[in-house]
């Protein structure tokens, strides 16, 4: 699944500047937007994506007036290529406001811009260029019916089960997987039973992201699961404020295959017994009931980021799945610390990264900053210490349509 194409992008010194600007442009184009600086930008018009364009929302103050010959060029190169130039201008000078309106910008708005300013701009120029700018939305609405598709039904037990698997150490894999369990538990107006088990038996941080202890209990039950029942799993279990069931890594290292695939598979099911959303926590090694935990879940989350050894991994990952002829469909590629909306050319790179490997990106998370590291030292979801944090509300996002799709083909099923 290919990110939507980029049918609009702000040209300014610093779009930081017009915030405004940034809130209307998301709403307008969704993800069919991007941002580029003044300096780059006749570079990037001669470049092929350059024809997917169909406006740029050039944004200047008085600061920008020393560069007009380069921004008159970008006007002139813009109109040459039938691309919609339109000004927005914040106490720019009269005589370079008419240059540029001179040059072929076909629409102007002071800034502040007024109320639905821009969208009334976008219209005025999709009447007078077919088809419509504002297609970016219908693109996105048809990716989200094409994500929601890929997600498969709940498992036999009426239980919905994500693994979740670093491919590279430190791309966020159990950060995302505590606070992915976490949204689940606490999805307003529901109370759906979520499990979250720590398989890294060596290294699981699990426990210290929720301020949890390690019980010894969890070293004997994973030495003996054959004599494993709902009754001894749940005593190895923990909640946090009453919501969320939690099985921690034990307090001893241990073997990464200490159970063979059949006590894994034994294990998941006392666990998908007790929950309706299991959500595990995968070592970032491969190991020998790596494919038991991918046949048994319904969907398996791979994590990377937009890196060079993250791309070699999931390359691997993949190869090896397709070899050893392994359901590779239930894998949801997620990239985190994706670059962000205004990023045009970290977008780029994201779309050759899914081109060059074949994949494609089920969930794009934001970087969460400083706050995410704070909050896994102090043992909370982001939830509870920065609810509005970036990462935390597409998290929350993710969970609510997981749920929403879940429950839909449990009804379905039923």
């Amino acid at each position: 699944m290919q990110g939507a194409p980029i049918l609009a992008c702000t040209v300014s010194r610093d779009v930081q500047n017009f915030e405004i600007l940034i809130d209307e442009m998301e709403a307008e184009f969704k993800d069919g937007w991007g941002d580029l600086r003044i300096s780059d930008t006749l570079s990037f018009l001669d470049q092929p994506d350059a024809a997917l364009l169909k406006v740029i929302a050039l944004a200047l103050d008085i600061e920008d007036e020393p560069d007009i010959e380069t921004i008159l060029s970008i006007v002139h190169k813009a109109t040459d290529l039938s691309i919609a130039v339109l000004l927005i201008a914040d106490e720019l000078d009269p005589l370079i406001l008419h240059q540029v309106l001179q040059a072929g910008a076909r629409e102007f708005l002071p800034y502040p811009m007024p109320e639905a300013g821009l969208s009334e701009a976008v219209e005025r120029l999709s009447k007078a260029d077919r088809p419509p700018l504002a297609a970016a939305n219908a693109v996105d609405t048809t990716q989200n019916a094409a994500t929601e598709a890929s997600l498969p039904s709940r498992t036999t037990t009426g239980c919905t089960i994500f693994a979740i698997q670093g491919l590279a150490g430190g791309v966020g894999a159990t950060n995302l997987a505590v606070n992915l369990a976490w949204e689940l538990a606490t999805l307003k107006g529901e109370t759906p039973r979520v499990g979250l088990l720590d398989m890294d038996q060596q290294f699981g941080s699990v426990a210290t992201y929720l301020d949890l202890p390690r019980k010894d209990l969890i070293f004997e039950l994973m030495s003996d699961i054959e004599t494993l029942d709902e009754d001894v799993f749940r005593q190895a279990l923990q909640t946090v404020d009453g919501k969320l069931s939690v099985f921690t890594s034990p307090t001893e290292i241990l073997p990464l295959d200490l159970l063979p695939p059949e006590e894994m598979e034994k294990l998941i099911n006392t666990a998908a017994g007790m929950f309706d959303y299991l959500v595990i926590d995968m070592p970032s090694a491969l190991v020998n009931w790596t494919e038991t935990a991918l046949r048994m879940s319904d969907v398996f989350f791979p994590v990377i980021e937009l890196d060079l050894r993250s791309a070699q991994n999931a390359l691997r990952f993949v190869r090896t799945l397709r070899f050893e002829d392994l359901p590779v469909e239930k894998l949801r590629f997620v990239l985190n610390r994706a670059p962000k909306m205004t990023d045009l050319s970290g977008k780029s790179r994201v779309k050759r990264m899914a081109e060059s490997l074949d994949i494609s990106f089920g969930e794009k998370l934001p970087d969460g900053g400083k706050a995410v590291a704070e909050s896994n030292d102090h043992g909370s979801p982001l939830a509870l210490r920065s609810s509005k944090n970036p990462l935390r509300k597409e998290i929350a996002k993710l969970a609510k349509s997981l749920h929403e799709i879940s429950a839909g083909s449990a009804v379905a099923g039923g």
